[in-house]
């Protein structure tokens, strides 16, 4: 048996290869050529399993190392006999992580507190909800939209798009790309949308390229209905994203929300796990982890504690100015991200005491 698998996908090297014949090629050489004898496709987002990829193909496997399928073609995949997996929640703090610093620093350029703000969770499934988790422990408010979530559970506990629009001062989108059925999101944040907001919100997308129009959202900044925007997810990845937003941002990234090595971790172990379960077998997945350089963050000349410790982990206007220096680099960005490691890799020192419980409740060590 023959499987393809994406060789920017890390921890994957080596631990299938008593199994079956693997061949690793990069996502911008994975066509039908590359796989018409593979059984099984390990891949990303960048690899789009549509029928041009899949066609005459011996594919009865796709197994993608991230949340969202809406790079698989699953219609086609349905008629075809193909099996597909994702990695549900793989990345979800990362997300999280990058929502929380972009936020923070939204916070400091403002000169605003977490308490004063109110943020609108649009989707609130496993990334909604470890956004969730870190806003409030930092003490945001949160308005919670998720209309099958709500239909499921009950109406209590969430609310209309409407009421989102209206009341809240920050917006942020973790809907996956749903292009048809009842509750589709593709443009769910259209020219309507944006007209309808109340409070002039910032508005955060690192959801799917797709959920938002972002000519649409360059308009509205371009009209005053938002203060101002987050963009890391785009239409048209890679090649054909609209380059306006990058110079209307107050950040704009290369679709690396959720590109923590912690993320990447989950995603190959995923991966690793499905793809033995599809073969029969028990694989052994026991990589060595990397940890950060410099994994203790003093804070005792802090002025802005919880700030400070989570841009030490991770500052996402780093990778903002990657972006804004080259964005025809956009998939090279992501294929060549610089290691990033969530809260729980480092530890904290000279914190004032009132500040140890949420530093510790976001997964600093003490």
């Amino acid at each position: 048996m023959k499987i393809v698998v994406d060789g920017h996908i890390p921890y994957l090297r080596g631990v299938l290869d008593a199994y079956a014949n693997v061949e690793y090629v990069p996502a911008e050489n994975i066509d039908n050529r590359a796989i018409k004898e593979a059984e099984v496709l390990i891949i990303r987002t960048p690899t789009k399993c549509t029928p041009a990829l899949l066609s005459g193909s011996k594919c009865k496997f796709i197994m993608t190392a991230s949340i969202g399928i809406d790079h698989i073609d699953t219609n086609y995949c349905l008629q075809h006999g193909i099996m597909w997996r994702n990695s549900p929640g793989c990345n979800a703090y990362s997300v999280a992580q990058y929502v929380l610093a972009s936020l923070l620093l939204y916070c400091d350029k403002k000169n605003l507190t977490p308490t004063e703000l109110t943020v609108g969770v649009v989707g609130v499934g496993n990334v909604g909800k470890a956004v969730c988790d870190y806003l409030s422990k930092v003490g945001f408010k949160l308005m919670l939209n998720d209309p099958p979530r709500a239909e499921r559970e009950g109406s209590e506990g969430f609310v209309t798009l409407h009421e989102i629009a209206e009341q809240c001062d920050v917006i942020t989108m973790h809907t996956p790309l749903i292009k048809e059925g009842e509750h589709p999101t593709r443009h769910l944040a259209d020219s309507n949308f944006f007209n309808s907001l109340a409070r002039k919100p910032l508005f955060i997308n690192s959801a799917r390229g797709g959920v938002v129009d972002d000519k649409a959202l360059y308009q509205a900044k371009q009209d005053g209905k938002i203060s101002d925007f987050v963009v890391d997810t785009w239409e048209n990845e890679p090649n054909g994203i609209y380059t306006p937003l990058i110079d209307e941002a107050f950040i704009a990234t290369s679709h690396i929300a959720g590109y923590s090595d912690d993320g990447k971790f989950n995603g190959s172990r995923t991966s690793v796990e499905e793809v033995a379960k599809y073969l029969g077998v028990d694989i052994e997945f026991t990589p060595n982890r990397a940890t950060p350089k410099n994994d203790i963050i003093d804070l005792s000349k802090s002025k802005n504690v919880i700030l400070d410790a989570v841009l030490a982990t991770y500052n996402p206007l780093e990778d903002f100015e990657r972006l804004k220096q080259n964005p025809a680099n956009f998939e090279k960005l992501r294929v060549e991200y610089p290691f990033r490691r969530e809260f729980g890799a480092y530890r904290v020192t000279g914190a004032e005491e009132h500040y140890l419980p949420i530093l510790k409740s976001l997964g600093f060590n003490e």
